[in-house]
């Protein structure tokens, strides 16, 4: 399972590297449910990064607004 320390960049780095070798057929067998399963957790965590980041962003924006508004009064 990646860590939630993992940044977003390698996670998302090793998932196509993942995909990749499924894709090519380079995975054995044995090892498939591994690679699934780690790509799942991959998926998981660049979900829930790009989720923060989006609240982040949208509580700058809507701070920046209060702002302008506090301003313009």
């Amino acid at each position: 399972m990646p860590s939630e320390q993992m940044k977003y960049s390698k996670a998302v780095k090793r998932l196509d590297e993942i995909i990749s070798q499924i894709e090519n057929e380079a995975v054995d067998v044995d090892e498939l449910a591994a690679q699934v399963k780690e790509a799942a957790g991959l998926i998981r965590l660049c979900k829930a990064k790009i989720d923060k980041a989006q609240m982040q962003v949208k509580q700058v924006v809507e701070d920046f607004a209060k702002e302008i508004k506090a301003t313009d009064d």
